[in-house]
């Protein structure tokens, strides 16, 4: 299964097996932003991310945890 920018809840649960003890209210969105594009089932163009797809998996992961 691949990710794309739209999958904000599966690209969430992703950064929280890969990074299981970062705290997202402390990450920007420049670094949540390559993270999201190193993940290897992501697959989307990195210029369809906006500030609002970044909240929606910031806010995704938060909830999550």
């Amino acid at each position: 299964m691949t990710f794309k920018w739209i999958d904000s809840l599966e690209i969430a649960l992703a950064l929280i097996d890969k990074y299981p003890k970062q705290d997202p209210t402390q990450l920007h969105f420049t670094a949540l932003r390559e993270w999201i594009l190193s993940l290897d089932d992501f697959d989307d163009d990195p210029n369809h991310c906006s500030e609002r797809i970044l909240e929606a998996v910031q806010q995704c992961w938060i909830d999550e945890i």
